[in-house]
């Protein structure tokens, strides 16, 4: 009982090992918790600017996935704070951010940014299926049987269409203008959104590993590579899905098909499109790739070159304490492996795909990198501290701040896809939508 209550007052003593010469109150203090924080948050704006190659750019090869893209952007914009209440001792104090903006603190002002950022997504989403909404809409109110879950989404229907029932010409052109519009302006909040994370860590004066001026930029880039690969391979087995539901008559895995009356889908067609844009998908994610790689390593250069005061210890960190984790897993395992599955020729959607979760693997490990290896090591410079993940939680703080509480944050963002895809279809394609 004593040592339950010493840990409680100690947050980060149960997960924290020490090595030579620490100080006494010295700790891990930041955990899985806040790993998954810029990790989830550039899943985010990733996956927004994957949608914005199509709706500002004009990447018409990237049109399917690009409205996939765009709703599973806002399935994922509510997990992005879960990590940070997760690790908060008194979660409830978080909504004093909202409450009390100011630019002053860095935390106050993402969640104004936060805020603008959904606004800004949600509206977008609002004009690319306002054309559908009005027209589940009319055939919703001509059905006369309509089951539970009809007349549910006719209620849900008549409050998104917002009384805009207009479908001429000149309505639908306004539509596709004010999306430009809304994905152009969302492509700097989006970066913006990610890069204030990276300004976090890189404007901390007292630890040598965080604090350079290229941080933000870093976290960007890999926000962008982790967005577009999540994008790729989430698209890649649901489509598998798809293709196994319509083969099999399965349409649990189909819950668009079933509210919107489209259970019969082509397995031939399914597999076409998925091939297809899997493909022209993964080229970007490699241009990307290219970008933040060479960011990192320019990073890692510029850190030997100038061989500050501190080298001596973070080298400890990069080339002994963490060399497996940096060298073998972030940056082999994470970045070259997959690097080379994308440049060898007549790559196929499977390759692809394998090679996107290992690119989220290694930008994961890129986080961990981070968080993790900028707290190893001392404020004496002579000493190291170890992290070792809570597997198994014996109270309600190793649960949040170990892995039960990782797999919550990563699950939760597919089970809101799966009811919000019953809503605003992610796989609707341009035959659907009539134009």
């Amino acid at each position: 009982m004593i040592e339950q209550v010493a840990q409680m007052l100690v947050h980060g003593e149960a997960w924290t090992l020490k090595d030579l010469f620490v100080l006494p109150n010295e700790y891990v203090y930041w955990s899985i918790q806040i790993v998954l924080y810029p990790y989830m948050t550039g899943l985010v704006a990733g996956a927004f600017v994957l949608s914005s190659l199509y709706h500002v750019f004009g990447v018409e090869k990237l049109k399917e996935i690009a409205r996939f893209a765009l709703v599973f952007s806002f399935a994922l914009l509510p997990v992005a704070m879960l990590p940070l209440l997760l690790h908060l001792q008194q979660p409830l104090r978080g909504i004093n951010v909202m409450m009390t903006p100011h630019f002053t603190s860095a935390i106050s002002a993402f969640g104004i940014v936060f805020m603008t950022y959904a606004c800004i997504v949600g509206a977008e989403i609002w004009f690319v299926y306002r054309k559908f909404f009005v027209e589940s809409l009319q055939r919703l109110e001509g059905k006369p049987d309509r089951s539970t879950a009809e007349g549910l989404l006719l209620v849900i229907y008549r409050l998104l269409s917002l009384g805009a029932r207009d479908l001429g010409g000149e309505a639908l052109e306004a539509d596709h203008k004010a999306v430009k519009i809304l994905a152009g302006l969302g492509i700097p909040v989006a970066c913006f959104l990610h890069g204030y994370a990276g300004f976090i860590f890189g404007s901390v004066k007292a630890n040598a590993l965080w604090m350079t001026p290229l941080m933000p930029v870093i976290f960007i880039c890999s926000a962008v590579v982790s967005g577009i690969a999540l994008c790729l391979v989430s698209y890649y087995v649901f489509m598998e899905l798809r293709k196994w539901a319509a083969k099999r008559g399965k349409n649990f895995f189909l819950p668009d098909a079933v509210v919107h009356g489209r259970a019969a889908v082509d397995y031939e067609h399914l597999r076409s499109v998925q091939n297809h844009e899997v493909k022209m998908t993964s080229k970007y994610l490699l241009i990307f790739m290219l970008l933040a790689i060479t960011l990192e390593l320019l990073d890692m250069i510029f850190r030997g070159y100038t061989a500050v005061r501190s080298w001596d210890a973070l080298r400890q960190v990069i080339y002994e304490h963490d060399f497996v984790k940096i060298f073998i897993m972030q940056y082999g395992i994470g970045n070259a492996l997959p690097f080379l599955l994308l440049l060898i020729p007549r790559i196929t959607a499977r390759r692809a795909a394998l090679a996107s979760v290992l690119v989220l693997f290694g930008v994961l490990m890129m986080r961990w990198n981070v968080v993790i290896g900028g707290q190893a090591f001392s404020l004496t410079f002579k000493g190291f501290m170890h992290y070792h993940l809570p597997i198994i939680p014996y109270d309600m703080e190793t649960f949040k701040e170990g892995l039960g509480g990782a797999l919550l944050v990563a699950a939760t963002p597919f089970v809101i896809f799966y009811f919000l895809n019953m809503i605003v279809p992610a796989f609707m394609e341009s035959r659907d939508e009539g134009h």
